[in-house]
């Protein structure tokens, strides 16, 4: 894997999709151990976790889950802005329902702590968050995912979703912003 370059930043190597993809069986075989005999419904928080979603509801191969999708934005460029915006919102009825939240990062947990007070006024039965990145020292909140793909420094990342002002979603591996000056 080489640099990547996008806004003018450098951006090096830091996961593989070899190194993801095994994550994402493992997390997948996690959520399948504990929902084979139930029917969850995939929660999906737009743009960023769009892919990991994708590859980890394939992954799990639970008969009757759903996959639904959400959108947040907290972030501007390579700074979270501190407050979540929700800008699509959930259509499904989730009472009495089983609902696995599937983010890309939880960085601040701002985002995914608001997500969960939105979804516990809609009555469901059980809610977890799955997560492919956690940032352990970035969390300002007492929310921490139930699945981690990967625990990972407070570092900028880009790739497999994750993206720097809508781009670079489309990488297959995760990059760190470089450090070099």
């Amino acid at each position: 894997m080489d640099k990547v370059t996008y806004n003018g930043l450098t951006f090096e190597p830091y996961l593989t999709r070899d190194e993801i993809a095994r994550q994402v069986k493992r997390v997948a075989e996690e959520i399948r151990r504990d929902y084979a005999d139930d029917n969850p419904l995939f929660l999906c928080v737009l743009n960023g976790a769009a892919i990991f979603a994708v590859d980890l509801f394939r992954e799990c191969r639970i008969k009757g889950a759903e996959i639904s999708f959400i959108r947040f934005k907290s972030y501007e460029g390579t700074s979270t802005t501190g407050t979540a915006k929700q800008v699509m919102g959930l259509d499904e009825n989730i009472e009495g329902r089983k609902v696995i939240i599937v983010e890309d990062i939880v960085d601040t947990g701002i985002t995914a702590q608001q997500l969960l007070k939105t979804l516990a006024d809609k009555g469901p039965s059980e809610v977890k968050l799955a997560s492919l990145l956690f940032k352990p020292e970035s969390l300002q909140t007492d929310v921490r995912p139930d699945y981690i793909g990967f625990s990972i420094p407070p570092k900028f990342i880009i790739g497999y979703g994750l993206d720097i002002d809508g781009q670079a979603r489309n990488l297959s591996d995760i990059f760190v912003l470089s450090e070099e000056k």
